[in-house]
């Protein structure tokens, strides 16, 4: 079974030797990289490249008619957008580090241990998918668009830090990459899984799993799965729900709530990308992408030892922050003629009006519920109601429960920018888009640059400015 966990980019092998290109190919397919294609004579690579959406070449340097050192600085000249991976046969440091200047990713010797070749593939074309990721986010942010809004139709909102979101979800959608949805509970945060899935375009189904309160063994036969036999009462073979979700989606709600046992199985699967059912020695492709939301913030909590920090790392390559409802007030009466709709059609009832307090008694309210929370209300109130006018007391009583407190998580939450604040400056934003780079690379200055399609020395000079006071925009 082949894993299309990567990009839909091709990626060009190219090398004289037909016996290497066909054990390359044939170990990249086997790690899940099967957008391949082989090149035998480089003076067609150029050719290849116009023609085809090739992401990645791996390139020998030492052929007949062109050389590899040649033809890289041909690809980076013409190409700049396209990765290119040298593998040689002369394992010389001085030539690897003339490759890198003029513009390579990498450079592997032939007689390296292949694994370490295949991960250093695999490192690239992650590269190469955040690149193109952040390239089409800022072209949406740019442009203030969304090329599939019928995607996010069944969230009800007008807010524009909702859009903002709905702009970077269309971007990272079709990734391979784990997405991370964060918020509180009773956001939406399924809703935002299932536009994901939409967007993505992946044939498969969207398989949903909530994991809070499941024990290590219960979650690793939910997963994974069973063969017949592996436990008293498996009286037959059982797919597990990532079997389930192939070539679709896998959404893992409430992730926050996870035992540290059952996070090293998890992370093992991002890893690998490979799993055991239980009982079975034979190993399966996972053929699903990886979605995960919780409530908790994972940040304090491998902080504090409860959540492992590598899995934590794997799993926030994508993420995205849901606002509570209390910061998308202006969405209140939206969502309350929506749900008032919904529940007059359950309870087959005409849909009533309301008296013009009842927004703004709302709009003082916090909802620590969220968007649940008012569902509820309006729900609560149309059970009760008997005239034209919708009676507010059902709204009253729900709100004199709830205390009208704004959850603890508000002392520590700060809106990116105000709704009603001025744009941000072009330097402000350069300075916001810099320290994301610098963020997801880690401090890893050279990986910051590629991110930002800029040059490493291009990047010093902007954050030392940055940390004058001064810059100008990328």
């Amino acid at each position: 079974m082949t894993d299309n966990r990567y990009p839909d980019f091709g990626v060009l092998l190219v090398d004289d030797e037909p016996s290497y290109l066909r054990s390359l190919s044939i170990a990249l397919e086997r790690a899940g990289i099967t957008h391949l294609q082989r090149c035998e004579d480089p003076r067609r690579v150029m050719e290849i490249l116009a023609r085809e959406p090739i992401g990645l070449v791996t390139l020998d340097l030492t052929m007949p008619h062109l050389s590899g050192e040649a033809l890289l600085a041909r690809i980076v000249e013409e190409h700049p957008d396209v990765g290119v991976i040298v593998i040689s046969s002369m394992n010389q440091v001085e030539t690897a580090v003339d490759c890198i200047k003029n513009g390579a990713f990498d450079y592997f010797v032939k007689t390296d241990e292949q694994r370490r070749l295949i991960e250093g593939i695999k490192r690239a074309i992650r590269l190469q998918e955040l690149k193109l990721e952040n390239q089409a986010l800022r072209q949406r942010f740019l442009d203030d668009t969304l090329e599939h809004p019928e995607a996010f139709a069944p969230i009800i909102t007008a807010d524009k830090g909702m859009r903002a979101v709905f702009q970077y979800l269309e971007s990272v959608a079709p990734s391979r990459q784990p997405l991370l949805i964060c918020g509180e509970s009773g956001v939406g945060k399924e809703l935002v899984a299932r536009a994901v899935h939409r967007l993505s375009g992946r044939p498969g189904p969207l398989v949903s799993v909530n994991v809070a309160g499941l024990d290590d063994n219960v979650f690793a036969d939910t997963l994974f799965g069973h063969q017949r036999g592996a436990f008293t009462g498996a009286d037959q073979a059982r797919a597990g729900m990532i079997e389930q979700a192939a070539e679709g989606t896998l959404f893992l709600d409430e992730i926050g709530d996870l035992s540290l046992a059952s996070q090293v199985k998890l992370l093992r699967l991002l890893q690998e990308g490979e799993y055991y059912p239980l009982g079975s020695d034979r190993p399966k492709r996972l053929n699903a992408r990886i979605v995960v939301a919780t409530h908790r913030d994972l940040h304090a909590k491998q902080q504090a030892g409860d959540f492992r920090k590598d899995l934590y790392y794997r799993l926030r390559t994508h993420q995205v922050l849901i606002p509570p409802l209390r910061r998308r007030k202006p969405d209140l009466p939206l969502l309350l003629d929506h749900f008032l709709a919904e529940a007059a059609e359950e309870l087959g009832k005409a849909v009533p009006s309301y008296p013009p307090e009842l927004p703004v008694l709302l709009a003082n309210y916090d909802f620590p519920g969220n968007i649940r929370e008012l569902r509820a209300m309006a729900f609560d109130a149309m059970s009760l109601h008997r005239s034209r006018m919708l009676s507010m007391e059902a709204f009253k009583r729900a709100i004199e429960q709830g205390g009208g407190q704004a959850p603890a998580a508000e002392a520590r939450e700060r809106p990116v920018f105000a709704p009603d604040a001025p744009l941000p400056t072009l330097h402000e934003v350069a300075d916001l888009l810099v320290g994301e780079a610098m963020r997801r690379a880690e401090g890893n200055q050279s990986l910051a640059a590629r991110l930002l399609g800029i040059s490493q020395p291009a990047l010093s000079k902007r954050l030392k400015r940055r940390r004058q006071g001064d810059g100008d925009p990328l």
